[in-house]
């Protein structure tokens, strides 16, 4: 193992991207694999030989570059997500429910019976059923 940390030494190693584009080339092998065209199949070996080459790659610099402008490009989609899984975890718990006034969405326990709830953003208070 040692000899692979020594031939890993000064080279990009695996990424955000690098990691996307072995995991692209798995989807498009098995729709290749379900549709029993070939071509497909051959296809999938362009994102998995550029995903190794980044990973082998000695120019960190460039594939920093390359992993961040992908990075910008993805993270829109993690944040909605990342805001969707936020919702869905406490759901056993809590309750989500917007704002009488101004919409925004309120957090508060299940199982409570009625409960007073005054929102945080524009400390109007309501009166709801948990």
């Amino acid at each position: 193992m040692k000899w692979l940390n020594k031939y890993m030494q000064g080279r990009a190693g695996g990424d955000h991207f690098s990691i996307f584009l072995l995991l692209t080339s798995i989807v498009i092998t098995l729709a290749g694999r379900i549709t029993g065209i070939s071509m497909i199949e051959l296809l999938s070996y362009i994102p998995l030989i550029y995903g190794v080459y980044r990973m082998f790659s000695k120019n960190i610099q460039q594939r920093r570059m390359e992993n961040y402008k992908f990075m910008m490009k993805i993270s829109p989609l993690y944040k909605r997500f990342h805001r969707f899984l936020t919702r869905v975890r406490p759901s056993k718990t809590h309750k989500l429910m917007p704002c009488t006034a101004c919409k925004s969405m309120l957090r508060f326990p299940r199982n409570k019976g009625k409960i007073k709830i005054t929102c945080p953003n524009c400390k109007a208070q309501f009166v709801r059923k948990t």
